[in-house]
């Protein structure tokens, strides 16, 4: 199928809008984020570590959450109503992003088909995703995603817009749809008129739980270079896709990245944090881009040596991504999410991160 048979195919995703006047424009410059023409956290330094052109982040990829299954929905409920309401979560999600951006948070990554709504799962028989099986999107979501993009742009904050996660990919028929929903996606964002967003094809490419070949390692650049042809008015987006914890870009995505996506999930000691880096940067087909985590579930925030503070040293952006404590339900990951600053982990992050950016 020639690319102009295989996009008239895709169609228009739904839930179109006229596209508002926007605020805030992302722009890679070497290995810099550029906001509105200038470097994040302009002429900023701490300890001596470059932070001008950072992009500081966190996992917060269940803004738009909903269980369309009703065998699971249930688990989900809000304590105080006894219901799950996927409405109510976006809306506190938006209402915490003011004070995240005060403390120097400038990225999260939201995901089209979520996270593990456990934490961690061995099995995911809940269905929470804004991709139907043939790759067109729902309204629903859509409707829910444009909120929060709004307000990020109202706020200069830049999104890592996520497409598929390993427990919902299955979700999507055959491999013509998961090409249809990456150009739906991407075609939905510049129609919306964003400027603002990154694009990451799969959270954890190289994860085997993956069904579908084309979003594994050895094709998932595939995708990477279709989301590139999408363009309305000569823009298109940015676009890369993120590794497991611990492992390190391979050239084929290297070389067909606008920027380097990796995880520090189970890195307990920090140096190899900066040696993950060192060598993304050695990777064949490496040249001058962003190197950013966005997804590190390690803390001890109030040590000098932790794998935030590691990451920086190497000049990579780094993500927070907190699964919660106690009963999972503390964290940013796991439903229903309490989104404000409210637990000693998150505080202390939000702390250094502010100490960190001068926020």
């Amino acid at each position: 199928m020639n690319r102009r048979a295989f996009l008239s195919l895709a169609g228009c995703a739904p839930f179109a809008r006229a596209a508002r006047a926007r605020r805030t424009e992302v722009r890679i410059a070497g290995d810099q984020f550029f906001i509105n023409g200038k470097p994040t956290y302009a002429d900023r330094s701490w300890r001596g570590w470059k932070i001008q052109g950072l992009l500081m982040n966190s996992r917060m990829v269940q803004g738009i959450f909903d269980d369309l299954n009703p065998q699971t929905r249930s688990r989900w409920a809000y304590p105080d109503t006894g219901r799950w309401d996927p409405e109510r979560n976006t809306r506190e999600f938006i209402e915490a992003m003011p004070s995240w951006r005060a403390h120097g948070l400038l990225s999260f990554t939201i995901n089209l088909q979520g996270g593990s709504p456990e934490g961690y799962s061995k099995e995911q028989p809940w269905h929470n995703s804004a991709i139907e099986a043939d790759g067109s999107l729902r309204p629903d979501y859509l409707g829910r995603l444009a909120r929060i993009l709004d307000r990020a742009d109202e706020l200069g904050m830049v999104p890592i817009v996520g497409i598929f996660y390993f427990g919902q990919d299955q979700r999507v028929k055959d491999e013509e749809a998961v090409r249809r929903a990456v150009v739906n996606a991407a075609r939905w964002l510049l129609e919306q008129g964003y400027r603002n967003v990154l694009l990451e094809i799969n959270n954890e490419c190289d994860v085997r739980a993956y069904d579908h070949e084309i979003l594994k390692p050895a094709r998932v650049h595939e995708l990477i270079d279709l989301a590139k042809t999408i363009q309305i008015g000569g823009r298109r987006l940015l676009v890369g896709t993120s590794y497991g914890g611990g492992a390190v870009p391979r050239p084929n995505v290297v070389a067909s990245s606008d920027f380097l996506l990796m995880h520090g999930n189970g890195v307990s000691d920090p140096r190899r944090i900066a040696e993950m880096v060192r060598q993304a940067r050695q990777v064949p087909g490496y040249r001058p881009m962003p190197i950013l985590f966005n997804e590190d579930d390690h803390f001890d925030f109030d040590k000098p040596f932790n794998n935030m503070l590691v990451a920086i040293s190497e000049y990579a952006s780094w993500g927070y991504f907190d699964p919660g404590q106690s009963n999972y339900r503390d964290g940013y990951q796991c439903p229903p999410v309490q989104w404000g600053i409210n637990t000693e982990r998150k505080k202390a992050f939000f702390g250094l991160l502010k100490e960190v950016t001068g926020a």
